[in-house]
């Protein structure tokens, strides 16, 4: 926008706001902040390409492939060893292919993980912003609530859960799960809440009118927006890992339903381990390459929200 060259043709305030305009139309928007922080770190734009890809293969790959043909028990294929038979990365001992294991396995696995992040860190944020902003009774009564499900063993009531409930699949899993693990981010942000609660910016608010709703949600939240990015990230790094650890407990997806945790518990046998690497150890490595990516990236995009408020506050 053009600035009006003759000034004494207008008043300040209008000129201040054709400044203020020309001003945020030169600025860089948080798209091309968040471009810009990604080309400056080379390692979490590989990480970026990488998590990218991997999982738009992995959720598109599993249409062509027939599962139920898949986990077919073959015994002429008993433990083929990688790159023989056409098998990729050899086959188990019941003589399925590992590598078709792998893509439909990492399609359940990171959906689990996907929807257990969504839906624990959206019921997590909101249970933290409420308590911390409110405060007295309704904070005390909400923390409680917290409190109670801190003391139980999480571990176990899941494990009571997915007994007790019988044709069990990924998506009730998922809400299974979703019923513990919203409780760290709710602290979390609670405890960020209870200090932005003091700061000017929410007492000129209050006093002009604003409802408590649209303070919650449309200034206090964007202020933490760096600090929800990073603990929704390293959630989601972490929701990788939950049905790994429950599968390989053998508490996990059913046996015959292929998974990232399935495959890994393929190294509860010795043998496997020592002789058969091939059965877990793709594996393995997969979840440690997408943990180590999903941090570089979320490292990135707190650094660009952390950017994108100093600009708006300006």
């Amino acid at each position: 926008m053009a600035v009006k060259t003759n000034q004494a043709d207008i008043s300040p305030e209008e000129l201040q706001r054709l400044t203020t305009e020309a001003n945020q139309e030169a600025a860089p928007s948080s798209t091309r902040i968040l471009w810009n922080e990604f080309k400056a770190d080379r390692p979490a734009l590989i990480s970026l390409i990488i998590v990218v890809g991997f999982i738009l293969f992995v959720m598109i790959a599993p249409i062509f492939i027939n599962s139920e043909k898949m986990m077919t028990t073959n015994i002429m294929a008993y433990l083929t060893p990688p790159m023989e038979d056409h098998f990729l990365l050899g086959a188990d001992a019941n003589g399925r292919s590992i590598a078709l294991q792998l893509i439909v396995g990492s399609r359940n696995s990171i959906g689990i993980a996907i929807g257990l992040t969504l839906i624990s860190s959206t019921f997590g944020i909101a249970w933290g912003l409420i308590s911390g902003y409110f405060g007295g009774y309704i904070d005390w009564g909400m923390q409680r609530v917290y409190d109670f499900m801190m003391m139980l063993p999480m571990t176990m009531m899941i494990i009571v859960l997915v007994t007790i409930i019988h044709d069990y699949n990924s998506i009730s899993l998922t809400f299974i799960f979703s019923i513990f693990y919203w409780m760290g981010t709710s602290r979390l942000i609670r405890s960020r809440t209870l200090a932005e609660t003091k700061k000017d910016y929410v007492a000129a608010s209050i006093t002009s009118g604003t409802g408590s709703w649209k303070i919650i949600f449309k200034e206090i939240m964007p202020n933490i927006s760096s600090l929800i990015i990073v603990d929704t990230t390293l959630s989601f790094a972490e929701n990788i890992g939950v049905e790994t650890g429950l599968s390989y407990l053998g508490f996990g997806l059913p046996p015959q339903t292929p998974s990232l945790g399935t495959l890994i518990a393929n190294a509860n046998d010795p043998n496997n381990i020592t002789q058969y690497w091939w059965t877990w150890l793709p594996a393995a490595i997969e979840i440690i390459i997408l943990c180590l990516a999903i941090s570089y990236i979320g490292q990135v995009v707190s650094r660009a929200a952390n950017a994108s408020q100093r600009r708006a506050e300006k």
